[in-house]
Parts: C-alpha cells; sequence; structure tokens
C-alpha cells in the first residue's frame, strides 16, 4: 500500500479509527432505518461518508428509497421540495462536520418557511465530544449550530433513548408547527446493540383545536362585519375547502401568501392573489373593518416585498395560528385562536353566527372590490412584467397540472405577484423567508420524486443555477425527469436594477455565463433554446414525455423583444 492509499479516509488505517459494528448483532443505525419504515419514510438524501457508512449498513435490505445528491445543500433542498409537495418530512442522512455545515443553509429556508425536515447526522464518538483534539470532522458543539434552525437539535447520548427522540421529531411534524429536527448520533452510539429495542410506534399526535369561546368570540366578530377580508398563508395549506367556504359565506376578499397559493382557484371572485405589498390591495386592506389571518406570519417577504413600510392594518385583527408566540409578532390580533387552521376554520363555519351568510356586507364590498382592484393591478403592469406573465401562462396552458419550483428570479418575482394556481402545494419558491440562491434545481428533483406523474418545473435563473448545477447529475442518475426553464439574463439582473434603482453603480453583478446547453448535454440532460411562445410550447410538449431532465434556456434579451 502506497503512502496516498494509506491516507485515504475510506482506508483500513483512517476507518478504523470509527467503531465497527459487531457482525451478530442488530445495530442502533439498523434499528433507525426499521423505525423510519415504521413511520412512513419512503426517500432518504444524502451523500454517503465514512462517518455515516454504518447508517447505511441497513438501507440496502430496506423499503426505502437513497437518492444521493452532489452536494449536501442539495440534499436538503430535495428534501424541502418532497415535503412542499407531499406534506411529509423529507429526510436526509448526513456527515459530521462539513456535511452539516453544507446543509445549513437548506435547514435554514426550511425553518422559515416552516417545513418539515429530518436531518440525521453523525458526530464524532462520545468520548470525544468537545476534547479539541482535531478529530476527523470536529466542531466544539455541532448540536448547538444547528439549535437556532430547528425545532430541537438532539445528541443521541444511548441507543435505548433512539424510539424516543424520534417520536418527538414526527410529534412536531404531526401536531406543532412543522420545521427542521436534526438528530445526531455519535459514531460508538451508531454501532451499539440495539436489537432489544421496540419496534412499535407511539401514538400518533393531532393538531390542537380552537378553544370554543375564542371561536364563538370570532364568529362573531366576523357576523357582524361589514367589509371582512381574508389573508390566509401556508399554514392553511390543508384546509382549501374550508377557507373557499368561508370567504364565500362572507363574501370576504382574499389574498394568499406565497406558499398559500392554490387555496382558492385561479379565477375566483373573491381572490386577490398575492398582492399585498401594492398600495390598491393595502387600500382595500386598510378599509376592512375585521380581518382573519389564518396560518401567516404577516412578514414582510409576503406583504412588503417593496420594503417600504405601507403595509397597515387599521381593522380589528383575528389570528390563528398553530403557533402561540407568532400571535404575539408582527401585528398583535384582537382575538387569537391557537389552533390548526382547519380545526379553527371549521369551528367557525359551525359556530351559531355564521352558519348562515350575514346579511350586513357592504354591497360594493367582495367580488365587486376584488375585481376593481384586480382591473387596477393589470393596467398597472409594465412591459417587462407582463411579458413575463405571458411567458408564465404560455407555460401553464401547455402544461396546466404542473408544480412550479422557483428560485429568486425575475418570472419567479411576477409569478409571485400575478399568477394563480390552481390548487395548492403546485407553487412555491425560496424568494421569500430565508431567501436563498440556488434553491429550485435541487428541490424540484425534490418535488418531482414526491409529485409522481405530475409536470415539475424549475423556475431558475442563470446566476442561481450555477449555484446548485451539478444536481442535473442527480437528477439524471435518479431518474428524475424535471423541466427546468432557466432564465438567462447574463448575470444578477434583479440585483443589478436593485443597485442601479439606489444610484449605485453595478459591481459584481456581470458574471460570466457559460454555455448552459452544452453542460446540460453533458450531464446526459436533454437542452434546448426557445427563442418564441410557440417554441415553447414544443419544447415543453417533448420535455414532460422525457425520461432524464431537460433544460430549456429562455434567453430574456429576446423575450423583451415579442410584442406584449
Amino acid at each position: 500500500m502506497n503512502l496516498l492509499e494509506n491516507l485515504r479516509f475510506d482506508s483500513p488505517k483512517v476507518a478504523s479509527t470509527a467503531p465497527v459494528a459487531s457482525p451478530s448483532g442488530v445495530t442502533c443505525g439498523e434499528v433507525l432505518v426499521k423505525l423510519l419504515e415504521n413511520y412512513g419514510v419512503k426517500l432518504v438524501f444524502g451523500i454517503p461518508g465514512v462517518h455515516t457508512v454504518e447508517l447505511y449498513r441497513g438501507l440496502a435490505t430496506s423499503t426505502l428509497r437513497h437518492v444521493t445528491p452532489r452536494h449536501e445543500q442539495g440534499a436538503g433542498f430535495m428534501a424541502d421540495g418532497y415535503a412542499r409537495v407531499t406534506g411529509k418530512p423529507g429526510v436526509c442522512f448526513i456527515i459530521t462536520g462539513p456535511g452539516m455545515t453544507n446543509i445549513a443553509t437548506a435547514m435554514a429556508q426550511a425553518y422559515a418557511d416552516s417545513i418539515p425536515m429530518l436531518v440525521i447526522s453523525s458526530v464524532n464518538a462520545r468520548h470525544q465530544l468537545g476534547n479539541g483534539n482535531g478529530n476527523l470532522h470536529e466542531l466544539p458543539s455541532q448540536r448547538n449550530v444547528f439549535a437556532g434552525f430547528t425545532a430541537f437539535s438532539h445528541t443521541l447520548m444511548c441507543a435505548e433513548d433512539l424510539p424516543q427522540v424520534l417520536a418527538r421529531a414526527f410529534a412536531v411534524f404531526d401536531s406543532a408547527r412543522p420545521r427542521p429536527v436534526h438528530i445526531e448520533i455519535p459514531l460508538d452510539v451508531i454501532v451499539a446493540p440495539a436489537g432489544h429495542l421496540s419496534m412499535a410506534l407511539p401514538m400518533r399526535l393531532s393538531r390542537p383545536g380552537p378553544n370554543q369561546q375564542d371561536i364563538v368570540q370570532a364568529a362573531a366578530l366576523l357576523a357582524h362585519a361589514r367589509r371582512p377580508v381574508i389573508l390566509a398563508g401556508g399554514g392553511a395549506v390543508e384546509a382549501g375547502a374550508e377557507l373557499r367556504q368561508l370567504a364565500e359565506r362572507l363574501q370576504a376578499p382574499t389574498a394568499l401568501t406565497i406558499n398559500a397559493k392554490g387555496l382558492l382557484p385561479a379565477q375566483h371572485p373573491l381572490l386577490l392573489g398575492s398582492t399585498q405589498s401594492l398600495a390598491v390591495t393595502r387600500a382595500l386592506i386598510q378599509d376592512a373593518d375585521v380581518i382573519l389571518a389564518i396560518g401567516t406570519e404577516l412578514g414582510e417577504t409576503d406583504y412588503d416585498t417593496f420594503f417600504d413600510g405601507g403595509f397597515q392594518i387599521a381593522g380589528k385583527l383575528i389570528r390563528v395560528d398553530i403557533d402561540a408566540q407568532q400571535c404575539t409578532r408582527n401585528y398583535p390580533p384582537s382575538i387569537a385562536l391557537i389552533s390548526d387552521a382547519r380545526a379553527a376554520l371549521t369551528g367557525l363555519l359551525q359556530a351559531g353566527a355564521l352558519t348562515t351568510a350575514p346579511a350586513n356586507t357592504e354591497p360594493d364590498w367582495g367580488a365587486a372590490r376584488v375585481a376593481a382592484v384586480r382591473q387596477k393591478i393589470d393596467a398597472d403592469l409594465d412591459g417587462p412584467t407582463r411579458m413575463q406573465q405571458q411567458f408564465l401562462q404560455t407555460v401553464a396552458t401547455t402544461l396546466p397540472d404542473a408544480v412550479y419550483v422557483g428560485d429568486s428570479t425575475q418570472p419567479v418575482y411576477t409569478g409571485n405577484l400575478t399568477f394563480d394556481a390552481s390548487t395548492p402545494r403546485c407553487w412555491f419558491n425560496s424568494s421569500t423567508g430565508y431567501g436563498t440562491l440556488g434553491y429550485a434545481l435541487p428541490a424540484s428533483v425534490g418535488a418531482k420524486l414526491g409529485a409522481g406523474r405530475t409536470p415539475v418545473i424549475c423556475l431558475i435563473g442563470d446566476g442561481g443555477l450555477q449555484f446548485t448545477l451539478p444536481e442535473l447529475a442527480s437528477a439524471v442518475e435518479a431518474n428524475v425527469p424535471v423541466i427546468v426553464l432557466l432564465w438567462n439574463n447574463f448575470g444578477y439582473g434583479e440585483i443589478k436594477k436593485y443597485m442601479e434603482n439606489r444610484d449605485i453603480t453595478p459591481v459584481g453583478v456581470d458574471i460570466y455565463t457559460p454555455d448552459f446547453i452544452a453542460i446540460a448535454r453533458g450531464f446526459g440532460c436533454h437542452a434546448t433554446h426557445a427563442a418564441n411562445h410557440a417554441e415553447l410550447i414544443d419544447a415543453l410538449q417533448l420535455a414532460v414525455c422525457a425520461k432524464v431532465p431537460t433544460v430549456i434556456e429562455i434567453l430574456e434579451s429576446e423575450w423583451l423583444q415579442q410584442e406584449v
């Protein structure tokens, strides 16, 4: 054996520093896989490494499918996209140290958007924790690094605690505000004997319902409202039928956050869209005497995207949220219902004051006011925005049931404002909440794995795509035929425009742009260029039948020249 072979992390010399599983016993890592199967987990995203191989011991004989990204950030974004489409937690196996710091951005995005994610990592052996001896992948305290953007981060100090800690994680996913959970397992605990542990699952928890007295008070307030408004967020994503019924009963104009798109279907006469940052919608909300906010943070990335501080609530505010602390943030309510959104809306619909439609709503409110607002918004769209709107409409007409996974790129910003989804969970992106770049490609891979035959569109710019471009290889390897619509403006176009609007000489935004079509083909994808609507339709129709990813490049300069 030569010197270089002896220094490899997978060489016998280095591997011998980690505890080795007994060939005769069932290990903690193997029991973990079986418990995940029992919880209904179908997919695991991860990159095997010397510190996680023992988590993989039971994986090959399990029913779990493993998908290998090209970077741990990609694993996190894949898990995020899968969770948003399915409503089930995305699960990752991540290596100690650099693997965990790599996935940190994806976990923070999921935390900001309340997405369920289970990240299971290795960590150095118990006797090595915090000793500072420079062990492989060592951090002073890995758990503490991730405690700030998880529901909880836990170090499993003995195999016997595994069932309880997993039960805590799924209690968060089932019954609380969903957010990432991190469980790290020391190397010596992963291989500890665990065949004696019970495989029985604890009772699964349900989400809390509202206090009945609060329901009565909220229903009475809504029943007497003359100008009610509903503001719904991603926390209401499973309560679409109840939300629609209540909105129609109240004749309440309804605005949706980005993660709530589809709760009222496109073209619904009460739908304001996601236009809360526009002056005309803000004026309507200011005129409301009662506002019902359901599952929404009322945060700036949905209500103040121009960062001008202009969103205000003048009427009485009723907030419905599963997170009691959230009801104290941003806009304090007159009445708070600490509850699952569906349970709260069901309670309101069944309350005596709202069993019939209130008769005191002003006649020029409801659908009439919404129509006037939408007409004003449409009239005020500038040329580039209208062009991007028509671009998205071409996609929607060609693939009417598609799921759209977006990055921070111009057509996504336009779609956030103008695109109305037909159903929930089919339009989401990283431009809200944490606001990271590079999200859309790996997240679309996870979304496609959860969406089955439904087409999945990745909306991404040339700048963002270069953050996670190697995940094209992951999609090819996993046979995931996502459709990548690459909006190419040869740089960070949105930031450049922002700098120019502030009279700042653009620096660092005109980046080198490679030949994406050649690169995509090199990865094994189909790749083409669409210069107009007709070519885009043809490309989409071919892509939806493909067995591998398709990259369709859109040059912004070409589309700006087309008539709108």
